[in-house]
């Protein structure tokens, strides 16, 4: 399931209604009515609650779960007409005209958004004209996103040609993908058919995208949580030193760190850890002179030893 803004905030909204027909539903059952986890139903109901029942904030809705079941205290004040105060009223026409223009929008919810956004304009008169002179763009990666998002629900098989900054170069392969998210960037997850494993995509990396005939068939994987972030190490494992040049400063990109200091020749002193250090020796190698593992000192040793085999490897008889 593309787990993105649009259909989290069609799932709050749909739970709104659902709950208040529903007292004392029970969690696995309204889990499997939306089609998601529990846990992702249970982080839903700790935001739920803060929404308040008015745009102005308004009581807090008054849900209450023991885990098991769920029970809505006040589901009367939600259903009583909205009144909107006309600058609640221009916000919500330019939100939903913003909203109407975003790129992946299933045609037939954009459709929907217009008709209701025009009911909307009718009724607030004067203020409704006065919003239509207002605009909010979004940023996003527009086309790749919209092509994303059309493959997870047509379940179709997408051929990419993808910038890689670990390698500086360009790849092209084909992936059957699995969610949207979005973690600081927007990410693709798919099942990659070239290292036929599953990969992470950023959009913004994405130089070519193209939907393919075939059908999408990834295995059933156990989606991750990814709500501490796309990559967790733990705080017990090791920490390493690297430090980077100009050229290297896209390790501070891709690799998850605890912190990067800015150095004077333009580098960064990047600070991070993994549960296998020696995995960053084949890092060493491709930054070649753009950077140099600094601790632990014999993590630092090693990468030096590796280097020098792959050099001394060139020496030797054609």
């Amino acid at each position: 399931m593309a787990t993105n803004a649009i259909d989290q905030t069609r799932r709050m909204l749909s739970l709104v209604t659902y709950l208040r027909e529903r007292p004392g539903a029970h969690v696995q059952d309204v889990a499997r009515a939306f089609g998601i986890t529990e846990d992702e139903l249970i982080s839903d109901l700790d935001v739920l609650p803060m929404c308040g029942t008015s745009f102005r904030g308004g009581d807090l809705l008054d849900i209450d779960t023991d885990g098991d079941r769920i029970w809505w205290h006040n589901p009367d004040d939600v259903a009583e007409p909205l009144r909107l105060a006309a600058d609640e009223a221009t916000a919500l026409l330019v939100a939903a005209r913003a909203v109407a223009t975003l790129p992946g929008l299933r045609e037939s919810d954009r459709q929907a958004l217009l008709r209701a956004t025009a009911k909307l304009e009718t009724a607030a008169g004067e203020v409704g004209a006065a919003s239509s002179r207002l605009s909010v763009t979004f940023e996003s990666e527009g086309g790749v996103f919209a092509d994303v998002d059309r493959a997870i629900s047509e379940r179709r098989r997408l051929w990419l040609r993808y910038y890689s900054p670990a390698r500086d170069e360009l790849t092209e392969r084909e992936v059957d993908p699995i969610r949207l998210f979005a973690v600081g960037h927007t990410y693709m997850e798919a099942w990659c058919r070239s290292s036929e494993d599953r990969r992470t995509f950023r959009l913004d990396r994405v130089a070519e995208i193209r939907l393919l005939d075939e059908p999408a068939a990834p295995p059933e994987l156990e989606l991750r949580d990814l709500s501490e972030g796309l990559v967790q190490p733990a705080a017990e494992d090791p920490e390493v030193v690297v430090e980077v040049g100009p050229g290297g400063r896209w390790v501070a990109e891709y690799y998850p760190h605890d912190s990067a200091q800015e150095l004077p020749d333009g580098g960064l002193r990047i600070t991070l850890r993994t549960p296998d250090p020696a995995s960053l020796r084949r890092l060493a190698l491709r930054l070649g002179r753009d950077g140099r593992i600094v601790s632990p000192p014999e993590l630092a040793q090693s990468a030096q030893q590796a280097a020098r085999a792959a050099l001394a490897a060139y020496d030797g008889p054609a």
